[in-house]
């Protein structure tokens, strides 16, 4: 693999988003969605319009799966999976869906996940202290809407990231600086899961993530102040500079060639942090 050609980073949003997290590109409304997790908000960015639209959520937004037709949004809140339908009100409203970790691990809250190809849900959780091994990636069926808990010990779980063409998902322990892959098992869970990638002292923690056409795994780096690209085999093909220290995670947008980047701005003072970003890909 070689580096792409990408454009500088442009601040679409300069939302001082407290925990910026989770982007999903909409192609049906040409759109980004993304949340403020310790700003309970859910955020969306129309590129062709510039539009900024918000909605104030009763509790903590983990991760979004892309709207579907009725604007619902399939979610992983503090508490538990949820529907998540904006309100014209600027609110959400939550509609719970399973909460399997509510009474065993009240410490914990919904973090990182995504889609998998099989139509699951797949969301892991953590210590909200962020001090506990206690977090696990958990899997919501599409049919029966049964949550099942696929591997515990995790500190920060963040991805998942799914390579369809390999049949492989990446996931992420952030604390431990480690990304793992496994092979992915369709209407299931993985198996052989091995170490895919250890990051060093110094170059910042690995957080959320995503799989591109081309195969490679973009990731962004929490203290790191950039996104890194690895090849399928593990090795690093490109580093791109971003002028936040904090970004936390990544959305392909196809249609527009572009890469959409979430920021943190806790514990920062700096003016463009927690920023929503953008970057063309040439």
């Amino acid at each position: 693999m070689t580096p792409l050609a990408c454009s500088e980073p442009e601040i679409v949003w300069p939302a001082r988003a407290i925990l910026g997290e989770g982007p999903v590109w909409c192609s049906r409304g040409q759109s980004v969605y993304w949340v403020d997790i310790k700003g309970l908000a859910l955020h969306r960015y129309t590129p062709e319009t510039g539009a900024r639209d918000s909605w104030q959520a009763d509790e903590a937004i983990g991760c979004i799966d892309v709207p579907g037709a009725d604007g619902s949004l399939l979610a992983a809140t503090r508490s538990g999976f949820a529907q998540l339908v904006p309100k014209g009100d600027g609110t959400v409203e939550r509609r719970a869906l399973a909460s399997p970790e509510r009474r065993d691990y009240p410490g914990n809250r919904f973090n990182d996940g995504k889609r998998a190809p099989d139509g699951s849900f797949w969301a892991g959780t953590m210590d909200d202290a962020e001090k506990a091994d206690s977090g696990a990636w958990w899997r919501l069926d599409p049919e029966s809407g049964a949550a099942t808990c696929l591997e515990r010990g995790y500190r920060v779980t963040n991805g998942p990231a799914f390579d369809v063409a390999r049949r492989r998902v990446y996931l992420t322990d952030s604390a431990r600086q480690t990304v793992f892959m496994a092979d992915w098992i369709s209407g299931g869970g993985f198996d052989d899961k091995q170490v895919f990638a250890h990051i060093g002292d110094g170059d910042g923690y690995p957080d959320g993530m995503q799989v591109h056409a081309d195969g490679s795994l973009w990731i962004a780096f929490w203290d790191g102040a950039c996104l890194r690209r690895f090849a399928p085999d593990g090795t690093l093909v490109q580093t791109i500079d971003l002028p936040v220290q904090r970004p936390t995670s990544l959305a392909f947008a196809p249609e527009l060639n572009s890469v959409f980047v979430t920021s943190a701005s806790i514990g920062l003072e700096g003016e463009g942090e927690g920023a929503l970003l953008r970057l063309d890909l040439g």
